[in-house]
């Protein structure tokens, strides 16, 4: 499709599928933004000075808002032409944006709290109205002014959050702001009279999208892969803290396969069969929300068991070592079902027995709690492979 004055800015079936290497390029800032958040949280169950439910709810609130950037992104790039002059210009601005706000990320809720939250709301409102008037109102007006509608809700509890001197109330300022902005996300930025419409409901690019759900879960498990590396590469290398090391490749190489097996390597073609491609997306962009949280929760827990594996384990500490596998299933589940309209039996099996055993490893040291959280994605692995030795392979049947 070739807009007016020749600027092509829609995609059509000559664009190119793949991921652009600016998308690529950006997809580093998000690298360095996870490892920030990683850090906050191994501080907070460490050393307490925060307190670590204080630290998870934070840490939560200012990955949310990281995750908001990046997935507009993605959405707009499977929609428009990411080749196109003014997408690049947006891509950078997000690139520039989202570095600041991730080096703002270790003292988001302290000093550089109004950096974080004066940036997160320029990048947000800027991309769409530099879109808007470099694209002069194409492809689609109404959707410019849903969006900015919707983001200068939020605007105001994101900035008067960041600039209060009462720390204690920029918690419930934000909480609110990352409602106000998810349920745009999610209702498709409904407006008075125009009503709501996803990014994407005319064209979506269904193999561009899923590709790029599924690089940022690699960049969660390279993240992984970082903390596991720098714990033990700072460790006294004893035979505990090598068995922590080996078993924290290990749960990462499951997570990996769990995520792949199928249904997490079908996206494009239950997009493509989907009779909703816009809702399909905005669904498996939550589920992967949930994936990723698990996947930087968990590695969290690799970080506490590799560096001190035995000994007394903190209540506390359950929250990374057993959380974040049962988050990674609750959304592989949830992903599941968005591709198959069905969840596997061991998905749910898992999910309770990782509750279960919580009042159990209570008694037991870090390195066997995470021993046992492994055992459990070992029999989901496991399940996988034993359901596709005894069925045919599935085609994709989204629920709508």
């Amino acid at each position: 499709m070739r807009e007016e004055r020749g600027v092509r800015l829609l995609r059509d079936d000559a664009t190119r599928q793949r991921a652009t290497f600016l998308e690529l390029f950006l997809d580093l800032v998000f690298v360095f933004a996870l490892t920030r958040i990683s850090a906050r949280l191994i501080a907070d169950f460490t050393d307490g000075q925060r307190g670590v439910y204080a630290g998870l709810g934070q840490a939560l609130l200012l990955f949310l808002a990281l995750w908001a950037v990046w997935s507009l992104t993605v959405w707009s790039t499977s929609w428009l032409d990411p080749e196109a002059p003014i997408v690049q210009t947006v891509i950078v601005m997000t690139l520039v944006g989202a570095m600041t706000m991730a080096v703002a990320v270790p003292d988001g809720f302290g000093t550089r709290a109004a950096l974080f939250a004066i940036t997160y709301v320029g990048l947000q409102i800027g991309r769409v109205v530099y879109f808007h008037l470099a694209g002069h109102g194409r492809p689609d007006p109404q959707q410019s002014f849903r969006l900015l509608l919707w983001l200068g809700l939020s605007a105001p509890f994101w900035v008067i959050g960041g600039l209060a001197d009462d720390g204690t109330v920029r918690g419930p300022l934000w909480s609110i702001a990352v409602l106000i902005d998810y349920a745009g996300l999610l209702l498709g930025w409904p407006t008075p009279r125009i009503g709501g419409q996803r990014l994407g409901v005319r064209m979506i690019a269904a193999e561009h999208l899923a590709e790029r759900y599924q690089q940022f879960l690699l960049i969660a498990l390279g993240e992984a892969i970082f903390v596991i590396g720098l714990a033990f590469s700072g460790s006294a290398f004893h035979a505990d803290q090598t068995a922590g090391f080996l078993l924290a490749l290990v749960t990462t190489v499951l997570l990996w396969r769990i995520y792949f097996h199928v249904a997490g390597g079908m996206l494009d073609e239950a997009v493509s069969r989907s009779r909703d491609a816009a809702r399909l997306a905005t669904d498996m962009s939550f589920a992967h929300l949930i994936m990723i949280a698990g996947i930087v929760l968990t590695g969290v827990g690799f970080e506490l068991f590799i560096t001190e594996p035995l000994g007394h384990l903190p209540a506390a500490w359950l929250i990374a070592i057993l959380g974040g596998p049962l988050l990674f299933l609750a959304g592989r589940a949830a992903l599941e079902y968005q591709v198959f309209a069905r969840v596997s039996r061991s998905r749910v099996a898992g999910v309770l027995t990782l509750v279960l055993l919580a009042p159990v490893t209570l008694h037991i040291e870090p390195l066997a709690a995470g021993g046992a959280a492994a055992v459990v994605l070992l029999g989901v692995a496991g399940a996988d492979t034993r359901r596709s030795r005894r069925h045919p392979p599935e085609t994709p049947s989204p629920p709508f």
